[in-house]
């Protein structure tokens, strides 16, 4: 008996040590997981990060450094590498499994925290525009201009162009008119720069731009840009006065828009 407690007392002793260090290791851990989760959670509220996704995120960052400093202390009394082996083949296999849903989810967190674009906003991404409805950890939901609801999973959309209409305070009006070849193209010149000057919303820097880009056998091909500001009027509905507009002057002064011509030849 007094030989068992002898060999208890020395492998207690000689743990000791061990045990302090695990101690050590496993108290600084919880600090640490504390501290950054804590660190991690004011960050993302201050760039308005939904409330699930702050706590989410906080909460893995807290429980992966908890669990990261427990084996560190476990390995001052085992080895636990092959424990880690089996239990990684096991993540690989689950993580093979379920990669798409972890794409989605990773690039779910990345748009929350680059933030291209803000439920509400107007936004194009892989051939759809409209207004964003909801953005979560799998999909970005949007509303389409067609009134189509469209559920574009996260890794789609960071993988493909974002074009951000709201963001931009002006946008660039632009269309193609055809004239005849007996019109006078400093008239056309004119009424167009005063069919745009009455629409609200255009934007006199940078200046309207008017050029006639080719002479084809029937038409002068006129090009015209303008700008908006989206703030007061819409692109579209500006476009669609200045062609209005044009089109009313353009009939009260006789001006024509030629129609394609096609010659005929019949033999008797």
């Amino acid at each position: 008996m007094q030989n068992y407690l002898d060999q208890v007392i020395a492998w207690f002793l000689a743990g000791t040590p061990k045990l302090f260090s695990a101690l050590v290791i496993f108290v600084l851990s919880l600090y640490l997981a504390r501290l950054l989760s804590n660190f991690l959670k004011r960050v993302l509220q201050k760039r308005s990060a939904p409330a699930g996704v702050v706590q989410l995120l906080g909460q893995l960052t807290l429980w992966s450094i908890i669990v990261a400093g427990t084996i560190s202390a476990l390995q001052q009394f085992f080895a636990v590498t092959a424990f880690l082996t089996g239990l990684g083949i096991l993540g690989f296999t689950v993580g093979f499994a379920l990669q798409d849903i972890m794409k989605n989810f990773a690039s779910g967190v990345i748009l929350l925290l680059q933030q291209p674009f803000h439920v509400g906003e107007t936004i194009g991404v892989k051939g759809f525009d409209g207004t964003v409805l909801a953005i979560d950890l799998r999909a970005t939901e949007m509303r389409a201009a067609d009134g189509r609801v469209v559920i574009l999973p996260n890794a789609e959309v960071l993988s493909n162009p974002i074009v951000n209409y709201s963001r931009a305070n002006e946008r660039r009006v632009d269309f193609t008119l055809n004239l005849s070849h007996t019109c006078e193209p400093g008239d056309v010149r004119k009424i167009i720069l005063e069919a745009i000057e009455e629409v609200k919303g255009v934007i006199r820097e940078p200046e309207p731009v008017i050029v006639f880009n080719s002479l084809t056998d029937s038409a002068l091909e006129l090009n015209v840009s303008f700008w908006v500001d989206v703030t007061k009027n819409d692109p579209l509905h500006a476009k669609d006065t200045v062609l209005l507009k044009v089109k009313s002057i353009f009939n009260e002064k006789g001006i024509e828009i030629p129609h394609p011509v096609q010659a005929v030849y019949s033999k008797s």
